[in-house]
């Protein structure tokens, strides 16, 4: 374990100086706006950079560190503390992604090929810098942990290290836009600024790559199309939005690209995961849609690395775990002996236990997988339904109609034992509807509880039930979204869906609850006060099985005491 007291990080020793508005020209001579914080000091120092179409001038604000959900809350502010870093003997740059904030050019569409070619331009341009050591690491945390990775991908030889926290879309479908299949609109309010980010991106000159690059015949047929969708159309904003695309160009893209492929592909990180060779410290929260890519990337990855995962998003302005991830920088940027790279590979939380505990591989060496069966009576128990064929069932009205969310729920005995469960949950389900389509929304909760959101949440759209087994790993069920195969009404499916990662400590007497349902509700607090899926339009019967031809079971990494 640590022990930081033997081996301390740089210490606050110096004054700063901040270089406001210094203009970097990329390789295509586009100019990109950069603020510096640097120690006022003599000498030379490593550089970090941040970079996101946020705006740099925000990341810098005097209100005090909130919890989500708050009056002042921003979530947009993600670059970190530059003054931190810069008073322990570093130049921290945080800089505006072309055609946002202060840069010139033109923002084409979301993560398109010039940012991650942009932050490789700066990194070289900080590595020539008269108090730059030569030697640059990567900064911030969402946006900015995704452009770290991208341009690490780029290969500029000056950049040493990374920290990529709370990574956005490694996988842009499916860990980003569609959640197995089911259109995530995170990026209607984040774009734009409206709740929870109340910021948004920092607008100056932004594109639709669809409106861009794609010949106008076949534009207008995609629009068409997804005018004629009517979950999208139940939506008047989203509605609105395929008219008048101007108003959110990146969400504009998605709605005309419900399948995965070449345009997802391309703006993807995962596919280039090979070319990051750098040591790589990877961190971020269990349950947010954070903690797949963190997991994807550090499994991926064939270079120095660490993995931290903790219990929540956290306070913005992001300050948290600062000294951290300064031992990171120290070890590979200053050559200090921090020991960082003497612990376990992965440091984790326990949720419920409220402590910490540390692994050398995800999912752990000692899980044990471990299926609880759907049975009759609402019951989640070891063993599988045998005598009783009657299918659970419920009906999901759409919004226009009702703000209620249906469910059926499994509930297990109270535990005579307390149980670790720490890892990626899947289930194994069998099911008809009435319809051709539907989403399946599975979640994990503790039913002793009074705790807002799940312990572990995941969903599959029931057209996109098509496994992809040449993806499959073991953290991550896979499945091909390059098609949409619809139901047929009545039929009975095996559906397989992935949940997020998750850890917590079951005590002795409490039980584990599952639910599945199949829609997010605006009003509803579990989602965060925010429409983050697109539901269907159109009332639906959904049946579960739980029979011995049809034996439906959750799959729970559980940890052995003592491991």
């Amino acid at each position: 374990m640590r022990n930081e007291a033997d081996r301390p990080a740089s210490q606050p020793e110096y004054g700063v100086q901040v270089d406001k508005d210094v203009f970097v020209a990329s390789r295509d001579g586009v100019r990109l706006a950069v603020d510096v914080y640097r120690p006022d000091a003599p000498g030379t120092f490593p550089a970090l950079l941040a970079i996101s179409p946020y705006g740099k001038s925000v990341q810098v604000n005097d209100s005090p560190p909130q919890p989500f959900g708050k009056s002042v809350f921003e979530a947009s502010i993600e670059a970190g503390d530059p003054y931190f870093y810069a008073k322990r003997g570093y130049a921290y740059a945080i800089a505006d992604l072309r055609g946002t904030g202060d840069s010139e050019g033109e923002y084409e569409g979301l993560l398109s090929k010039y940012e991650g070619r942009d932050g490789a331009d700066i990194v070289e341009w900080l590595a020539k810098q008269p108090w730059c050591t030569g030697d640059v690491g990567g900064a911030g945390i969402c946006y900015f942990s995704s452009m770290q990775l991208h341009i690490a991908a780029e290969q500029p030889p000056h950049l040493k290290c990374i920290a990529p926290w709370e990574i956005f879309a490694d996988d842009l479908y499916n860990h980003g836009v569609y959640e197995g299949g089911v259109l995530n609109i995170f990026l209607y309010g984040l774009y734009t600024g409206t709740y929870p980010a109340r910021c948004g991106w920092a607008i100056k000159n932004t594109a639709s790559a669809m409106i861009k690059n794609t010949p106008k015949d076949e534009l207008e047929k995609l629009r068409a199309e997804a005018l004629k969708n009517p979950d999208l159309r139940q939506y008047p904003y989203l509605d609105h939005l395929l008219r008048y695309p101007g108003k959110n160009p990146l969400l504009f893209d998605f709605m005309l690209n419900p399948l995965d492929g070449p345009f997802y592909r391309e703006r993807s990180v995962s596919e280039r995961l090979d070319r990051i060779k750098i040591p790589t410290y990877v961190g971020g929260p269990f349950f947010s849609f954070f903690t797949e890519p963190q997991v994807n990337v550090f499994n991926r990855l064939q270079a120095p690395k660490k993995m931290f995962l903790y219990t929540d998003m956290g306070y913005r302005p992001w300050r948290a775990d600062h000294d951290e991830i300064l031992r990171w920088y120290d070890y590979w940027l200053k050559g200090i002996d921090t020991g960082i790279m003497d612990e376990p590979p992965i440091r984790y939380r326990i949720a419920g236990a409220e402590k910490w505990s540390t692994a050398e591989e995800w999912p752990l060496e000692t899980t044990r997988w471990t299926k609880f069966y759907l049975n009759s009576l609402q019951r989640l128990m070891p063993q599988p339904e045998l005598y009783n064929d009657e299918p659970d069932a419920f009906v999901q009205q759409p919004l226009y109609v009702t703000e209620e969310r249906a469910r059926v729920t499994y509930v297990t005995p109270p535990l005579s034992e307390d149980l670790q469960i720490t890892g990626p949950p899947r289930i194994t389900f069998y099911a008809s509807i009435d319809r051709p389509d539907t989403n399946f929304r599975i979640s994990v909760r503790d039913a002793d509880s009074d705790a807002v959101y799940p312990l572990a949440q995941g969903w599959l759209k029931a057209s996109h039930r098509a496994l992809d087994e040449a993806n499959a790993t073991p953290w991550e069920v896979a499945h091909d979204h390059t098609k949409a195969v619809p139901v047929k009404p009545g039929e009975i499916n095996e559906y397989q869906a992935q949940l997020r990662p998750m850890s917590y400590m079951f005590r002795a007497g409490q039980r584990i609850k599952l639910e599945i349902s199949s829609i997010d509700i605006p009003t509803d607090i579990e989602t965060y006060d925010v429409m983050w899926h697109v539901c269907s339009s159109a009332t639906t019967l959904h049946k579960v099985y739980r029979d011995a031809e049809h034996q439906s079971f959750l799959e729970l990494p559980v940890i052995p005491r003592g491991a």
